[in-house]
């Protein structure tokens, strides 16, 4: 399954406070987070992982604030590698690749001791 979601950030979201006052950028991390957040709600992709890890991710322009993001996804690929974009108007602003995070494997698992 892919996925798309819309989203505005606010000029009042705390993230721009800090992050070049005067001239507010969207940190990277707050675009990384949202796209994490949009793949683990969908039950088909996080059906066989606990978590999701950032293989890859490319900022390609800055983000102001107020500006209308589309944050779209592809379905995972054989190896469950989930490819994303994130666009302004339009234009890519972030993209890159989740890789899934496979529940931990307990070795003693199954082992009696003693």
């Amino acid at each position: 399954m892919s996925g798309t979601s819309t989203l505005v950030i606010p000029e009042q979201h705390p993230a721009f406070s800090g992050h070049f006052p005067g001239a507010p950028l969207l940190p990277g991390v707050v675009l990384l987070d949202e796209m994490l957040q949009l793949v683990q709600r969908d039950p088909v992709s996080s059906s066989s992982a606990v978590g999701w890890s950032i293989a890859a991710a490319k900022f390609l322009h800055p983000v102001r604030p107020g500006e209308t993001l589309t944050l779209e996804y592809e379905p995972p690929l054989p190896n469950g590698a989930i490819r994303f974009t994130v666009r302004s108007a339009g234009r890519p602003v972030a993209s890159g690749t989740l890789v899934p995070r496979p529940a931990a494997h307990d070795p003693d698992h199954g082992h009696q001791t003693g």
